[in-house]
C-alpha cells in the first residue's frame, strides 16, 4: 500500500472513530433530553391531578367529569390510577377493560415516595402524595411517542452524516494527501533515474526548509559521495590494468622466443605453451577491464558506429585461433534472415571484439571437437547471434549464475580460468542494450545466443 493511501486511510479512519463518537454522544444527550423531559411532563400532570384531589369534595363523583373536561391536557394514551392510603383503588381512567397494576411499586413507594421507569412500555411515573391528610398512590403511564419518533429521526440523520462525511473525508484525504505528496512522488521519479553508471544527475532541490527538499540535499550528497567512490574505483581499475598490461606483454615475448627453441624436452615446452596461454588469457582480461574503464553505460551511445556483425565475428575468430590452430568454425546464416539484411548493429567495435573473443575462446576450451558453429538470424526487430559448441552442458542449477563474476561450472574442472569472462560479456551487451542467453537444446550441446534489439 502507498504512503498516501496510508495516510488518507489513517485520518479516515480516525475521523470517523471522533465523529462516530461526538454522534453517539449527541444521541445519548438528546435521548437524555427526552427522558427528562418527557418526565417533567408526569410531573406537571401529577401536580395536576394532585390539585384537583386537594380541591375536591367528593373526589370519586368529581374525578370522571374533571379528566373528561381536560382530556386535551392528557399524555398521549395516558392512563391514571389513583390508590388511597390502604392501597385500594378509588380511580382509573381504564374503562371497559380489567385494570391490573404491579402491587410492588405501591410498596416501593413507601420508600422512594416517586418512581420514574422509562424501561417498560408504556413509561410509568409513581409517586406518593399527602393530600388532606390523606396518602394517595397516583400511577401515571404513558407513551412518549413524540420524542421516540424524533429520537428515531435523529439516530437516521446521525447515521447518514457519519457515512456521508466519512466517505468525503475519505476522498478529500486520498485528494489532498495526492497534492501534499506530489513533490516526494517526483522525487521518486527523480531517484529511479539515478543507476551506477549516471551518478552525475542532481536532484532539483526547491528553495524551501521542508523535509522534502531536506531530503532532497541529502540525496544529491550521497550521490556526489557514491561518484566520487565509483570513480576512483574506475581510475585504480584503469591505472591497475595498464600497469599489470607492460609486464603481461613482456613476459608473453619472453615466452614466445623460449618456445621457439628447440632445446626443451617436451614436457618443458608443454609446460611453456600452457603458460603462454595464461599470459595471453590475463591480458584479454587486463585489456578487457581496461576497455570497460573508458566507458560509461549512459555515455557509450555518443560514440556508437555502424558495426557489422559478421566482420566482428571472423576477425575474433582470427586471433583466437593464434592460441586454439585447432578451432574450426562453421558460420551460417538463417533462412529466416531477410535478403536485404546488413548485419549491422550499433556500437563499439573494440568492445563486441570482447564479447566473440570469450565466446570463441569457451568454445575451444570447453567443446569436445574444438568446432564451433555460427548461426546468424535477423529480422526486422532484431539480429540474433546463437553460438553452438559440444561438450559437457551446465546444469539447470548453475544456469541462472552463469553470468555472475567468479562463476565457474563443474565442466570447468581441470581448466584454468577466471570465472570473468561471461560477466564481462553481459556487462558490455547491456551497454549496448543487447542481452545473452544460454540453454542446451540437445545433449552434450551448448548454445549461447546473443540478440541485439535494433
Amino acid at each position: 500500500m502507498s504512503l498516501k493511501r496510508k495516510i488518507a486511510l489513517t485520518l479516515s479512519v480516525s475521523f470517523s472513530l471522533l465523529f462516530g463518537v461526538v454522534l453517539i454522544i449527541i444521541y445519548i444527550s438528546f435521548n437524555d433530553f427526552r427522558r427528562e423531559e418527557f418526565k417533567d411532563r408526569f410531573v406537571r400532570r401529577l401536580g395536576f391531578t394532585t390539585n384537583f384531589i386537594s380541591k375536591s369534595k367528593n373526589f370519586e363523583n368529581e374525578a370522571p367529569i374533571f379528566f373528561n373536561e381536560n382530556s386535551d391536557n392528557f399524555l398521549l394514551n395516558e392512563t391514571i390510577l389513583i390508590f388511597n392510603g390502604n392501597k385500594e383503588l378509588i380511580y382509573s381512567t381504564i374503562k371497559d377493560q380489567k385494570v391490573t397494576w404491579n402491587k410492588e411499586l405501591l410498596t416501593e413507594l413507601d420508600k422512594k415516595k416517586d418512581i420514574y421507569n422509562e424501561e417498560t412500555v408504556p413509561e410509568v411515573y409513581a409517586a406518593l402524595k399527602n393530600i388532606n391528610g390523606e396518602n394517595y398512590y397516583i400511577l401515571t403511564s404513558a407513551y412518549d411517542t413524540n420524542g421516540k419518533s424524533k429520537l428515531e429521526y435523529l439516530k437516521y440523520l446521525l447515521i447518514t452524516a457519519f457515512i456521508t462525511c466519512t466517505l468525503l473525508i475519505g476522498f478529500f484525504s486520498y485528494y489532498f494527501m495526492g497534492k501534499f505528496l506530489q513533490p516526494l512522488e517526483d522525487l521518486n521519479k527523480e531517484i529511479s533515474e539515478v543507476t551506477a553508471h549516471k551518478l552525475t544527475t542532481q536532484i532539483p532541490v526547491e528553495q524551501s526548509n521542508d523535509e522534502i527538499s531536506i531530503l532532497a540535499k541529502s540525496f544529491n550528497t550521497m550521490i556526489v559521495r557514491l561518484n566520487d567512490v565509483f570513480q576512483s574505483q574506475k581510475d585504480f581499475t584503469a591505472s591497475a590494468s595498464h600497469e599489470i598490461r607492460t609486464p603481461i606483454t613482456r613476459m608473453a615475448f619472453q615466452l614466445e622466443n623460449l618456445i621457439k627453441l628447440e632445446q626443451h624436452s617436451p614436457e618443458t615446452l608443454s609446460a611453456l605453451k600452457q603458460m603462454l596461454k595464461d599470459v595471453y588469457q590475463l591480458s584479454d582480461l587486463t585489456n578487457s577491464l581496461l576497455l570497460l574503464t573508458k566507458f560509461d553505460k549512459e555515455n557509450i551511445q555518443t560514440i556508437y558506429e555502424e558495426v557489422r556483425i559478421d566482420e566482428v565475428i571472423f576477425e575474433s575468430f582470427d586471433r583466437v585461433q593464434k592460441s586454439y590452430p585447432n578451432l574450426k568454425m562453421d558460420f551460417l546464416i538463417s533462412e529466416e534472415t531477410q535478403e536485404n539484411a546488413f548485419l549491422t548493429i550499433s556500437g563499439v567495435q573494440s568492445l563486441l571484439d570482447i564479447v566473440f573473443i570469450n565466446l570463441l575462446k569457451n568454445a575451444a576450451v570447453y567443446s569436445d571437437n574444438a568446432d564451433v558453429k555460427i548461426l546468424i538470424t535477423e529480422n526486422e526487430t532484431h539480429l540474433s547471434v546463437d553460438v553452438f559448441s559440444e561438450g559437457n552442458t551446465i546444469s539447470e542449477e548453475e544456469q541462472p549464475k552463469l553470468f555472475e563474476a567468479f562463476m565457474r561450472g563443474n565442466n570447468s574442472q581441470n581448466i584454468s580460468g577466471s570465472g570473468l569472462g561471461l560477466r564481462i560479456v553481459k556487462r558490455i551487451l547491456e551497454y549496448h542494450n543487447a542481452n545473452i542467453q544460454y540453454n542446451s537444446p540437445s545433449e552434450n550441446m551448448n548454445k549461447f545466443s546473443v540478440i541485439f534489439n535494433k
